[in-house]
This record gives C-alpha cells, structure tokens and sequence, in this order.
C-alpha cells in the first residue's frame, strides 16, 4: 500500500506544480491573441479605481473614438501612464488626463501620437506575477519549479518501476 501511495502523490504533486506554472502564465499571454498589450500599474496615481500592482489590458483604438472618462494608456518618454481622459480635443490632435488621485490634471496634454489605448480589463495583484516573470530572476525560479514538478513525475515513474 504504501509503495503505491509514494509515487501517486510525487506524480499528484508534480503534476500540481506544472498545472500552478500554466495557470498562472495565461493571464499574461493569452490576451495578447486577442488583440490587447499588458502592462502593469506601478504608481498610485489612478488608485483607488486601479491599485498599485495591477495588471491592465489595453486595446489599440483610434484617438477620435475616445471618450471623456475613459481610462487610457500612453507613452510618457520610455514610461506608460494610465490616465483618465477628462477632454478629448480633436482638432488639436490631444488629450488633457488626470490620474484618479491627482488633484489637478496633468500639466502636459497628451498627444495623439502617444496614445496606446483605452485601458479595458485591469486585475490587481496579478502585475506583480507579471514582474517576477519578467524579472531575470524570475524567470530562473520559473524554469527551476518547472524542473521540480518534472523531476517529481520521473521520480514517480522510477518508484512504479521498482
């Protein structure tokens, strides 16, 4: 009895870690086949409405069809800032936005140019998974747990064997 239970729960436990790995990869791919760019929010400029850590899902979509109140994702040098539109001047060719937790609008209007677009899903906390997978560091501990659940199923092949 017990030399059956041993290998079924390395198997169960290997079998667990990958199942964990796969998961929690396709917030931050799949996604991406559908159309949308994923970044993560690390400042609190739009709390409380989108927290610090969160993950937002952005869809292109052309500056014209931009409404006031949406929340929309741009370049700010090498940055990307989500803000909330509070006027959307055609005819200039920008956007004045304000952070959610900003007491006055942004000083710069943002340019059409530099629009991503409209931010349409944001998840909190799982913009941190996202940085630990980007991360080098990340990304070995990845590879490494990948390893571990693998290593458990051989481990279970070879007490079956025996």
């Amino acid at each position: 009895m017990k030399k059956k239970m041993l290998p079924s729960l390395c198997n169960l436990l290997g079998n667990l870690i990958l199942l964990l790995i796969i998961v929690s990869c396709l917030p931050l791919t799949v996604p991406r086949l559908f159309g949308y760019e994923i970044y993560e929010i690390v400042s609190g400029s739009m709390e409380p409405e989108i927290p610090v850590g969160s993950v937002i899902y952005v869809k292109n979509m052309q500056p014209e069809d931009i409404e006031e109140e949406d929340v929309i994702a741009f370049w700010s040098g090498s940055s990307v800032i989500a803000h909330r539109v509070m006027q959307n001047k055609v005819v200039e060719g920008e956007f004045v936005t304000k952070g959610d937790a900003n007491a006055a609008e942004d000083l710069k209007a943002v340019s059409y140019s530099e629009l991503i677009g409209r931010i349409e899903y944001h998840f909190p906390v799982v913009g941190r998974l996202m940085a630990v997978y980007t991360s080098n560091v990340g990304k070995i501990y990845v590879i490494l747990f990948a390893a571990c659940g693998v290593m458990l199923n051989m481990l279970a092949g070879c007490l079956r064997d025996r």
